[in-house]
């Protein structure tokens, strides 16, 4: 049984930083931060989750029936990970590329310590196998002096592992898929990476999220395994019997002027092609919740609407659904696993497509970070605009991917590609 305790404070972004930097004590640490952006699906500002009771860490082997007995058998809230290569757990797939991050594919765990952040107060909810009290954590949190802290500017050297001329080379051969009719859509991934001693997690983390401030912001620390996480996008999150998934499809610029951005807002909510792609996965995502959902129950709210973030413009589509109350949430996040917007259509041919053609294992990148509270309830975010780090092998790691159709363009899609790059080079080529 968890202990709660409540404290009265003005959560303000030197606040989070305090949480954050105070939890990097522990070998296990989740922070979600909603960056202030509300909706009727989430439940709080942000909440921290660390210093972990037990842990599961896994293989794909069986993973989801592994993580079923442990939420089970937790009967307790636990917070963690799924690599889009669970997929080989669902289906005859498999990832034979260039692994150089070497995560775990599932890694989940029972904090012995929850905070929920809300925009008046921190919430602690403690097991009784924490060490220390509620009153004396927040002391000491609110104690931090981030200003001392201030840490050292990062600067890489970036590589490609895609080529342009096989990035449009790929492009071709998955036209040629398309044109067959094997698929009518997939998302296509590259992989920019780099090796460094110095890489400070928290610091890629502060800065990748102080220039784009996403409602699905993610700190993720594993051991020597770290995320760093700018994602606009819900896969699945669950409230009571109702579940609800958000994808994206459609992405332009920020523009540089107010009448410029509102052209471009202008013109990608009516562009046809776009549209089109969001919709083909709009309808992946329809069929994912039917094999759950109670008959007839499964709807679109939302169609293609654009939603503005500080370094792009995305098309979102929401789609809901009604399911049994009693149905446990593995078996849903299994049902609709991967999420559709980082697969394509049909899904497991698009799978297949893309593992052929890409060049890297895409790990917890096209994955899910996210929690599952004691009552079933869940919410999980889509691993994209994100930076990945090995600590052991001194692994920096990020992956940007885009839909491609028959109408898509190569140049087009490239360019897209390098825009959804923006950020995380920015911070770590040190640039401003």
């Amino acid at each position: 049984m968890r202990r709660t305790s409540h404290f009265n404070i003005a959560v303000t972004p030197i606040v989070k930083e305090q949480l954050l930097r105070w939890s990097q004590q522990y070998e296990e640490v989740l922070w979600l931060d909603s960056n202030g952006h509300s909706d009727q699906y989430g439940s709080y500002e942000a909440i921290l989750a660390t210093d972990a009771l037990t842990a599961l860490k896994t293989d794909y082997h069986s993973a989801f029936d592994d993580l079923t007995e442990y939420y089970n058998s937790s009967n307790d809230w636990i917070f963690g990970y799924l690599t889009y290569d669970l997929k080989n757990d669902l289906e005859h797939l498999e990832s034979n590329n260039h692994d150089g991050l070497e995560f775990p594919d599932l890694y989940f765990f029972r904090p012995k310590k929850l905070i929920f952040v809300y925009k008046d107060k921190l919430v602690f909810s403690y097991l009784p196998a924490a060490e220390e009290a509620p009153e004396d954590d927040f002391n000491d949190i609110t104690a931090v002096d981030s200003k001392n802290e201030s840490p050292h500017t990062i600067d890489l050297k970036i590589k490609l592992r895609t080529t342009k001329d096989t990035y449009f080379k790929d492009f071709e051969r998955i036209q040629m898929h398309i044109h067959r009719g094997d698929i009518f859509e997939t998302n296509y991934c590259q992989e920019f990476y780099a090796f460094s001693k110095d890489y400070d997690p928290v610091t890629a983390y502060e800065h990748l999220n102080s220039i784009s401030k996403p409602p699905f912001a993610t700190f993720g620390k594993w051991g020597a395994n770290f995320l760093a996480s700018a994602s606009p996008e819900r896969y699945l999150a669950r409230k009571g019997d109702k579940i609800y998934s958000q994808p994206i499809k459609g992405t332009a610029k920020r523009g540089a002027t107010p009448k410029e951005d509102l052209q471009i807002k202008s013109a990608l909510e009516a562009d046809q092609k776009e549209r089109s792609e969001n919709i083909m996965i709009t309808d992946l995502v329809r069929n994912d919740l039917s094999k759950v959902a109670i008959k007839g129950s499964v709807a679109v709210s939302e169609l293609c609407q654009v939603y503005s973030f500080e370094q792009v413009h995305q098309l979102i589509t929401t789609v809901t659904a009604q399911i049994p109350q009693e149905i446990n949430p593995i078996a849903i996040i299994k049902a609709t696993f991967p999420m559709g917007s980082m697969t394509g259509a049909p899904k497991v041919s698009a799978m297949k497509i893309a593992e052929d053609v890409e060049d890297f294992k895409r790990g917890l990148y096209s994955g899910t970070v996210g929690y599952i509270a004691p009552n079933g309830d869940f919410d999980f975010n889509v691993i994209i605009r994100s930076i990945l780090y090995n600590a052991n092998n001194h692994y920096v790691s990020f992956a940007v991917g885009g839909a491609i159709t028959a109408a898509a363009n190569a140049l087009g899609e490239y360019e897209e590609c390098l825009l959804k790059a923006k950020a995380m080079r920015e911070v770590l080529e040190g640039n401003s």
